[in-house]
């Protein structure tokens, strides 16, 4: 999820949503949060949350416009995919990349290996 203001961003309900969710991430910093919970037979559960600050530039209505006509923002939290063409949006990220894609890959390798997994 993306939260900003303590405001939670899920996926956009429709393209004024979206349109309306990159407006309030324009220029500004948010956090996106990404749970992991890990299972398996015979060993705990472990679940984890992980944090990356995520940094945008300023975007211009015109940014908006082309960017949600694209559709991508559409199936994505926070209306924008940074491994996709909202990557030229993102300024900087203080935490891990893949975090922001969806799936924290090393904090979920550092869990498969406490549960015994190489």
């Amino acid at each position: 999820m993306v939260v900003v203001d303590g405001r939670i961003l899920g996926k956009p309900a429709d393209t004024a949503n979206a349109r309306a969710m990159l407006r309030l991430l324009s220029g500004r910093s948010h956090t996106v949060c990404t749970g992991v919970c890990l299972l398996g037979p015979g060993w705990r559960e472990q679940t984890d949350c992980v944090f990356t600050e995520v940094w945008m530039r300023p975007l211009s209505a015109e940014d908006i416009e082309t960017y949600v006509t694209s559709g991508e923002p559409m199936d994505k939290a926070g209306a924008y995919a940074i491994q996709g063409l909202g990557a030229r949006f993102v300024e900087r990220i203080s935490g891990c990349y893949y975090n922001v894609v969806g799936l924290p890959l090393a904090r979920l390798t550092a869990m498969l290996s406490e549960a015994g997994y190489s």
